[in-house]
């Protein structure tokens, strides 16, 4: 189990992020160096404190595209609606790690159309709704009718989530649980709740994802969704302003060779939420590429 700094860090994080103010505009979409040299151009980064995908994405490419002679700059906001809508406007020039098909579709069809996607990194990314190993629950079709037992309440993240609408709009209804209220916070918010009923071993359902380290990190347990209201396997993409391939070829080349299994995958975002490294993305990122220098094929060691 992860510990008690790690959630504590993340939460701070998170809760720090609402207080920032507007995204810079230094990159592709606010004027950036035309050349496409990648030397003396800054290109810019969004990302939402505790999603791990994001963390790792950023990281991994801040590190790539350094290398490549890219400054970059590095923003945590406070959800994923508002990196959506810097990088549209090219306020943010890049978006590491979004979910395109279904939990972020909403924001492509606000903001898609002056966006462009980079790469597709990883191709079997789910929502879920998920309970302790210990509970009684086997399906989400098991939670009717069991309130009492669960508080009538699921545990979630941010309020502007893909999954946050996906649990509320589609799955809540589909197994009758409209007297259950869908608790929402932040990640860390959840992952305290969680970290407390597992102590307890009391009962609990919240929402996760994969990948994502808390699944292996806690003794947890998919719920089974036999009406397929969380929506199938989707992919993680990488997305960017858009006219950004055509401004910069070569960042945009590296970037479309980031394609990662579930031993790559899950080995970064190891790191990324270890302890050794909790305050460390960049070193993770180090230490991640130094353990695996053929990850990908456009890699940079």
């Amino acid at each position: 189990m992860k510990s008690i700094k790690l959630i504590t860090a993340l939460a701070i994080a998170t809760t720090a992020a609402l207080t920032l103010g507007a995204c810079s505009n230094s990159g592709s979409g606010g004027g950036g160096d035309d050349s496409g040299d990648a030397a003396g151009t800054t290109l810019s980064m969004g990302y939402v404190a505790g999603w791990t995908d994001q963390e790792s994405l950023t990281y991994l490419i801040k590190n790539q595209l350094e290398k490549l002679g890219y400054s970059i700059e590095v923003e945590t906001l406070a959800d994923n609606g508002p990196i959506f809508a810097a990088t549209a406007n090219g306020d943010l020039d890049i978006f590491a790690s979004t979910w395109p098909d279904i939990t972020h579709k909403s924001y492509m069809d606000e903001f898609g159309e002056t966006l462009e996607s980079l790469n597709v990194y990883y191709d079997n990314a789910k929502l879920t709704l998920a309970v302790p190993s210990y509970s009684s629950a086997y399906s989400i079709a098991d939670l009717t009718g069991e309130g009492s037992t669960f508080n009538s309440e699921i545990i979630g993240v941010e309020p502007g989530a893909g999954l946050t609408r996906v649990t509320q709009e589609d799955a809540m209804p589909a197994y009758g649980l409209d007297d259950w209220t869908l608790r929402t916070s932040s990640t860390a918010s959840m992952l305290t709740v969680l970290g407390e009923a597992l102590e307890n071993k009391e009962e609990i359902v919240v929402t996760l994802w994969r990948p994502f380290w808390a699944n292996s990190a806690y003794d947890m347990r998919d719920l089974e969704d036999p009406e397929g209201a969380m929506g199938e396997a989707e992919s993680l993409q990488t997305l960017a302003v858009e006219g950004f391939s055509e401004e910069h070829p070569d960042a945009a080349e590296l970037i479309a060779g980031i394609q990662l299994d579930d031993d790559a995958y899950g080995a970064l975002e190891s790191l990324i939420t270890s302890d050794e490294y909790l305050d460390d993305f960049e070193g993770a990122v180090a230490k991640w590429i130094e353990e695996n220098p053929d990850a990908f094929p456009t890699l940079i060691p």
